[in-house]
This record gives structure tokens, C-alpha cells and sequence, in this order.
């Protein structure tokens, strides 16, 4: 039985240079940490090929449209604790939010395995319920105000 694992990107928000080894672990479902030692073993033990593929695939594969760059990460968190959150967000920041709240959590079985242990997997948990939480709270404010009201009113005119 044949599986498919979709194409191969560069993951450069999970990479430490281009995020050539993060997009491998990705595609074939390791942890980014034993594909680099892989790489770094190799080039060791005298396949020195493997720094010109490494070259070449940071400039062939396309950056992974689904996943958000580090800048839009840092964006988010530091937006988060201001008290305008809600209303100055830029689009990169809603879209990183989306992908964070809709992203499934993997519990990994085996160490070399992607995927989170399950002490992470129940933070990660949390924090989503969390998330989902406030933005419920926003609903509900928004829906029992006088604003809501008002605006229902007049759309009904």
C-alpha cells in the first residue's frame, strides 16, 4: 500500500540556516533533530556531496506556504500582550493565529518519530481550549452589548 506524503519544502520557520532539514524531517515524519545529525554525520565520515545538495536544495524547494515565517511568529507574541491585540493585528498575524489553532497535535510513539511527547501534546492542548476561550468571551461581550443592538437595528432597516 502506497502512502502519500505530498511535496517536499523548506521549512525555514523549524531550520536553523534554510530549513532544507526541517522540510525532509517533515515530508518523511522524523524529528528535524535526527536528520541533522544524519547530514552533519555524513559530512563527517566524508560525503562532502552532501553540502552542495544541501546548496542546492536550499535554492531548488520552495519555502512551505502552509507553515508561517519566524518574523510573523515573533510578530504574534509580541502583539499578543498588547492591549490592542484584536484590532491591530496584521493579516501575516491573523494568518499565523489560524494556522496555530487549527494545526492537529501529534503525539509521537517512538523517539525518532515527529511529533510531540505527551507532557507537550496537554500543554499544547490547553493552550488551544484556551485560546478558543477568549475568543468566545470576545463573542459573547461583543453579542450582549448595546453595540450589537444597535448595529442589529439598523440592519434591519
Amino acid at each position: 500500500m502506497k502512502t502519500r506524503r505530498g511535496e517536499l519544502y523548506r521549512n525555514p520557520a523549524q531550520g536553523k540556516i534554510a530549513g532544507v532539514c526541517a522540510g525532509i524531517a517533515d515530508y518523511f515524519g522524523w524529528e528535524t533533530w535526527l536528520v541533522r545529525i544524519l547530514v552533519v554525520s555524513g559530512v563527517l565520515f566524508g560525503m562532502p556531496f552532501l553540502i552542495l545538495g544541501y546548496i542546492a536544495a536550499w535554492f531548488i524547494l520552495d519555502k512551505n506556504p502552509k507553515i508561517p515565517s519566524k518574523k510573523a511568529h515573533a510578530k504574534y507574541h509580541r502583539a499578543e500582550t498588547s492591549s490592542h491585540y484584536q484590532s491591530n493585528r496584521t493579516q501575516e498575524e491573523r494568518d499565523y493565529q489560524y494556522v496555530q489553532a487549527n494545526e492537529s497535535i501529534k503525539v509521537k510513539a517512538r523517539v525518532w518519530q515527529s511529533g510531540e511527547p505527551p507532557k507537550q501534546a496537554f500543554h499544547d492542548i490547553r493552550r488551544k481550549f484556551g485560546s478558543l476561550e477568549r475568543q468566545l468571551q470576545g463573542i459573547e461581550q461583543y453579542v450582549t452589548s448595546s453595540e450589537f443592538t444597535v448595529a442589529r437595528e439598523i440592519n434591519k432597516l
